[in-house]
């Protein structure tokens, strides 16, 4: 299984200009995340810091027990192993074909022979969909064959951690539909935990178990996808609906007048292009592949979320109930609205999503687990062996 990725008060700057600060995350063990946010709100420099390639200001980055911002170079070198890192543009070096860019980091960080280093070159080129373009220039292919290539790649040295930066950049829609069922399927066959940098809403929707999104130099909030997707934060209202009416401007936020006159725009009738319909909600997440296992990452969320839903927010309890399959509902002692109906409705807040229970629910309103025992009650027939499994 992947590795935890604890996150506790990182900052950085370039000189005077702050780029974020005391950011606060734990990105699960073997689950997928990702990280929205603006242009320019500094995604790609929290990638790079936190695989040691760029050093923040302060704060804490722990792996495997190691924190990467005060560690020698020594550790920092030993640690970047457990990382595969796919770049916007793949980052392929022009003059290789593509077996000897895979091939690269094996024969950078490993003593294997030749014949070794061709069978996991090979395996991992048939894993991204390139078995047979292993002779083929970077300059020689499609944007699309270079991410993959680029992935393929990341993935010689069995990381524990993916990072993937902006998957969908430079590919159309359908392409990125491709690699993003191509991240699922990874992340079923070798269980790593894997963190996307990206401003895709439909990928932001539809791939990753956890979210969190960067604004005004911190992050608004992280952690279960239902949380994000069914927010009342006006900037991941906004930002999930592509709407210019929001605290997002073209140079990150607006001031107040502005967003004054484009309600006041808005309300004479004018139409900005904006998308009248709300996309919130919690939609279906991607599934791995036919023929695949069931994904280990999403069973261990699921088991999560449901250990603290009584402290989220009552639209993302709904939204949690809701997206299990009957089975599931059934394995966890729940059904729609049960919690919804008892938990007043909170006053939305910038700050994170909490991580552990606070406060308490009645126990008859609190999700169960099979074999889990309520006070005052018979034990809960264990769910059956074929049952869960949506």
């Amino acid at each position: 299984m992947g590795a935890e990725v604890v996150v506790e008060g990182l900052t950085k700057s370039f000189g005077k200009q702050a780029i974020w600060r005391d950011v606060t995350l734990t990105l699960p063990p073997g689950e997928v995340s990702a990280m929205l946010g603006p242009s320019g709100t500094g995604k790609s420099v929290f990638l790079k810091s936190m695989i040691g390639l760029l050093k923040p200001d302060r704060g804490r980055c722990v792996i495997n027990g190691v924190d990467i911002v005060t560690c020698s170079e020594h550790k920092l070198y030993e640690i970047r192993k457990l990382f595969g890192v796919l770049f916007q543009d793949g980052a392929l070096f022009g003059s290789m074909n593509l077996y000897d860019n895979v091939a690269f980091p094996l024969r950078e960080h490993t003593k294997k022979s030749e014949t070794e280093i061709r069978r996991i070159v090979q395996e991992k080129l048939e894993m991204t969909g390139l078995a047979g373009a292993d002779k083929k220039l970077p300059g020689e292919i499609s944007g699309g064959m270079r991410k993959r290539a680029g992935l393929a790649r990341a993935l010689v040295l069995d990381p524990q951690i993916i990072l993937v930066d902006e998957p969908d950049s430079g590919l159309d829609p359908v392409r990125t539909a491709y690699i993003s069922q191509l991240l699922i399927d990874l992340n079923t066959q070798i269980d790593a935990t894997i963190l996307i940098v990206s401003h895709n809403i439909n990928l932001a929707r539809t791939v990753p178990d956890n979210l969190g999104m960067l604004f005004r130099k911190e992050l608004v909030m992280f952690g279960p996808r239902e949380v994000l997707l069914t927010s009342d934060e006006p900037v991941v209202e906004q930002f999930l609906n592509g709407r210019k009416r929001g605290p997002i401007g073209m140079s990150e936020e607006k001031d107040t007048a502005t967003m004054a006159r484009e309600e006041a725009e808005a309300a004479a009738g004018h139409h900005d292009g904006s998308p009248d319909e709300d996309v919130r909600g919690v939609i279906p997440q991607m599934q791995p592949s036919p023929g695949l296992p069931e994904r280990s990452g999403e069973r261990r969320r699921k088991d999560r979320v449901m250990r603290i839903l009584h402290t989220l927010p009552p639209a993302a309890q709904e939204g949690i109930i809701e997206s299990l399959s009957p089975e599931d509902q059934q394995r966890y002692g729940v059904h729609p609205h049960m919690l919804v109906k008892s938990t007043p409705r909170p006053t939305p807040s910038p700050g994170p999503v909490p991580s552990q229970h606070q406060g308490q629910l009645p126990a008859d309103q609190v999700a169960q687990f099979p074999g889990q025992q309520r006070p005052g009650q018979h034990r809960m027939r264990p769910a059956d062996p074929g049952q869960g499994q949506g």
